[in-house]
């Protein structure tokens, strides 16, 4: 019994060297455990091709992640902003390639067109395109017959300010609701200025417009006075039938941190501006 007790009997230099040695144990597992938290598999990946597939597969987690918490619009991808290319899930590569074939004035006209332009991958593109929106030019490519002199029709035709929901039922198509509809919106606006603000009338198709404009046309438009986009105030643009007041904030940031604004196109670069809409309104804004 004696002698078993003396293998646990150390004097102090025993002692110090049991200490250091579990110390040394505790720091070499803390130091293992911080490293593992930090390492990331692709930190090792030196095959330039391997990094690419790295890069594709971070893609497609970040589209499936974002996909299940952010609530995605209807957009036209040709207006694609760094903040939402990235939202959706594409590499800062993928958005540069976008932006440097829109930098050259083309334009994406499909789904299949947009990733042979970014290289995205199947399943991101599966995701979101979807959500694309492309001008009624590109997705109806019906030729335009004019069977007679433009001006003959439009002579023709009544003043779509003026037309009741009577007269809309008329039109093939329209029902008392869409014709109902397209009344409350022109009271709306306080009048149609051009024949497209016919495009922001829920449930429109393209075939019923192209109806409508058979029998109407704008002949008595609204004065407008066009706002300077560059000098115009908030409340000023929160006044634009498309803008609410923090639209109008946001593109008066927008300006001031970019010290003015270029072009229309210009603003789809702002978070949430609806860039399908640009059409309309450049109706009632000047950048002069």
């Amino acid at each position: 019994m004696k002698d078993f007790r003396s293998h646990f009997v150390f004097n102090r230099s025993q002692r110090n060297g049991i200490f250091i040695l579990v110390l040394i144990i505790v720091v070499l597992q803390l130091g293992y455990f911080f490293w593992s938290r930090s390492y990331s598999p692709s930190q090792d990946i030196e095959d330039p091709e391997l990094a690419v597939f790295q890069k594709k597969i971070d893609s497609i987690k970040l589209a499936n992640k974002v996909g299940d918490t952010i609530r995605i619009f209807p957009f036209n991808p040709n207006f694609l902003t760094d903040y939402r290319g990235y939202t959706l899930g594409l590499t800062v590569e993928e958005i540069d390639r976008l932006h440097g074939f829109r930098a050259e004035d083309q334009w994406v006209n499909s789904a299949e067109d947009f990733q042979k332009v970014t290289g995205v991958h199947d399943t991101v593109l599966e995701r979101i395109s979807k959500y694309f929106r492309f001008p009624d030019w590109v997705t109806n490519t019906r030729p335009v017959v004019v069977k007679a002199n433009p001006a003959e029709l439009i002579i023709n035709k009544q003043d779509l300010n003026s037309a009741s929901i009577e007269d809309l039922i008329e039109v093939r198509g329209i029902g008392e609701t869409l014709a109902k509809r397209i009344v409350n919106y022109r009271n709306r606006i306080g009048g149609f200025v051009d024949d497209i603000q016919l495009k922001d009338i829920f449930g429109l198709n393209f075939e019923t417009r192209d109806e409508v404009r058979r029998h109407f046309t704008v002949k008595n438009a609204p004065p407008v006075t066009l706002l300077n986009i560059n000098t115009a105030t908030v409340l000023e643009l929160s006044e634009v039938p498309y803008f609410n007041y923090e639209l109008a904030r946001e593109i008066v940031n927008y300006r001031i941190l970019h010290e003015g604004i270029r072009s229309f196109e210009e603003l789809a670069k702002i978070k949430d501006f609806p860039s399908e809409k640009i059409d309309r309104i450049a109706l009632y804004l000047t950048l002069k």
